[in-house]
This record gives C-alpha cells, sequence and structure tokens, in this order.
C-alpha cells in the first residue's frame, strides 16, 4: 500500500489510544494553549497593529513578513487542533516559533517596543508546548512516525 493510504490513517488514529488519559489531556492542554496565542497575534499582525509593523520593519520583512508569518501561524494553530494534523502543526509551529526566538535573540532583543518582553515570553511558551504536545505524539508524524513510537 503506497504512503498516506488508508493504512497510514488507520495507525495515526491508532497512536491516539497509545496515549494514557493524563498524556491526552495534557497534550489537548498544550494544544489549545499554544493555538490560542497563535491566534491572539493575528489580530495584531493582519490589522497592521504599530508593534507588528515596527518588529517586521526592523527584520526588513514588512509587509510581506508579516503577512506571509501570520498566515502560517494560522495554519499551525488550526492544524494543533485536528487530531489527524495535530502532529505536523507542532513541527509548524516549532519552526514560526524557533524563527520568531532567534529574531528576539538576534535584532529584535528580549524586549521590544516596552512589552517587559511579553511577545519573547509567548513565542517561547507556544514552542515549549508545540514540543511537547509533538513529544507526545509523535508516533503520529506521518512517514516516520513509526520509527518513534515507544514500545509497548
Amino acid at each position: 500500500m503506497k504512503p498516506g493510504g488508508a493504512a497510514d490513517i488507520q495507525a495515526a488514529m491508532n497512536t491516539l489510544t497509545h496515549l494514557s488519559r493524563g498524556q491526552a489531556i495534557a497534550s489537548w492542554a498544550l494544544q489549545i494553549v499554544a493555538a490560542a496565542i497563535l491566534l491572539q497575534t493575528l489580530f495584531f499582525k493582519f490589522t497592521g497593529a504599530e508593534e507588528s509593523v515596527y518588529i517586521f520593519s526592523k527584520l526588513g520583512a514588512e509587509p510581506i513578513g508579516r503577512i506571509g508569518s501570520g498566515i502560517v501561524e494560522l495554519i499551525a494553530a488550526v492544524m494543533l487542533l485536528i487530531p489527524y494534523t495535530t502532529s505536523l502543526g507542532a513541527v509548524l509551529a516549532l519552526g514560526v516559533m524557533a524563527g520568531a526566538i532567534l529574531s528576539h535573540l538576534t535584532v529584535l532583543g528580549i524586549e521590544v517596543k516596552g512589552d517587559g518582553g511579553l511577545l519573547f515570553g509567548l513565542a517561547i511558551t507556544v514552542f515549549a508546548s508545540a514540543a511537547i504536545v509533538l513529544f507526545l505524539r509523535r508516533g503520529e508524524i506521518p512517514y516516520v512516525g513509526r520509527f518513534f513510537e515507544m514500545a509497548s
């Protein structure tokens, strides 16, 4: 059977049953936290809020980077909340937040426009949440997840 077929879908769905109740609750709580933060920041990116314009201007990526990252964050948030795409949403969120964290550490600084490090803290929160979700649901990653499954 070719990859991405019914067998892969069934295998991914079967891994959901391998999570303990506590792991499933923790995963969903972290998925919701990460998605909520990602979705909340979209308002500022898509409306051209002063802070967002400042950040992406300083990075030399205004407006394309602001809108583009907003679209990718929207996709990641939605994918985090759909059971079959959760692991891919976590990978996407990790990538976007790695870029945000790196931008803070190299160009922007921890504190941006007097925010007390709030944006940096939110990026760290999403990154950590997505990393834990990906660890918990590593067996669900399409094509490679079976290599990460724990022996029962």
